[in-house]
Parts: C-alpha cells; sequence; structure tokens
C-alpha cells in the first residue's frame, strides 16, 4: 500500500478536533444584494460551537437561524434550525485549513453546507438538487464588531 493511501486512510479515520474549526469563530457580517446578514459563532469549548444567524430583508422583516457544530456519532456535524423547525443534520465530510464541507444526501435542500475563511473573508455556501435542478446560494462575510449593522 502507497504512503499517500495509508495517509489518506488514516485522515479520513481520524474524527477531526472541534478546535479546528475555530477559524469560524466571531461576528461576520453580509451587506449584499440590499440585505443585511449576520452570522456569530462561538469559539469551540466543551466540544461544540454555537453559531446564530439573523437575516433582515428589503421589507425589514427579519429571520432566524439557529445553528450548532458538534459531534454526532463518530465525527462533527453541522445542524442546522431555520425559523424554529427541527435541526438538520449535516455531518462533516470535509475538513481543511479554513474550510468546511457538511452533507446530508438525504435532506431535500440544501445537501451541502460548506464555509471556507480567506482572510477577513468568511464564505457561506449551501448547495445541491431541489427538483432535481443543480441549485445553490452564496453568502459573502466580513468579519466586524459584534452587532455592527450595514450601511443604510
Amino acid at each position: 500500500m502507497s504512503t499517500a493511501l495509508l495517509t489518506a486512510l488514516v485522515l479520513q479515520s481520524s474524527p477531526t478536533p472541534i478546535e479546528d474549526l475555530s477559524w469560524m469563530s466571531g461576528y461576520w457580517l453580509s451587506c449584499e444584494g440590499g440585505r443585511e446578514v449576520s452570522e456569530t459563532w462561538s469559539d469551540p469549548r466543551g466540544g461544540l460551537m454555537a453559531g446564530v444567524s439573523v437575516t433582515v430583508g428589503r421589507s425589514s422583516q427579519g429571520s432566524l437561524e439557529f445553528m450548532r457544530i458538534w459531534p454526532v456519532g463518530e465525527t462533527l456535524a453541522f445542524l442546522a434550525q431555520p425559523s424554529g423547525v427541527p435541526a438538520t443534520v449535516f455531518p462533516l465530510i470535509e475538513a481543511a485549513p479554513n474550510r468546511a464541507v457538511f452533507e446530508n444526501p438525504e435532506h431535500d435542500f440544501p445537501q451541502r453546507v460548506i464555509y471556507s475563511r480567506e482572510g477577513d473573508v468568511m464564505t457561506g455556501r449551501i448547495e445541491g438538487l431541489a427538483n432535481g435542478q443543480p441549485q445553490s446560494m452564496t453568502w459573502t462575510y466580513t468579519t466586524a464588531t459584534l452587532n455592527s449593522r450595514c450601511p443604510a
């Protein structure tokens, strides 16, 4: 067996420590498309990270999503709970420095949740199939002071 294959198998079977996702922690703000979207992520503590996303649209009507990352079985998982519905579990399938991919192929939409960071910019992306067609949505956040707002 090649060294590269052996290394890949070891990496695949080793659970990702939650501290490896600490790059997500902080207050993030997106002011694109006439919407204000903020995501706030705690630092890793007690084996979990807690997040909340607040979206304010053009009508000034807000929506709220609770999120968390914590162990589910043998891996970390992203749990999304928008608008008070029961949480959907997306197990972590890929972790690299400043990138995490969570996937639940059984979910209607999205099937993948992807976060990546470059400097003071974090990108959140959801993607998958909706009605048999590929769909995606992307948010570009910049790090901001807690509770900052988009310019009016």
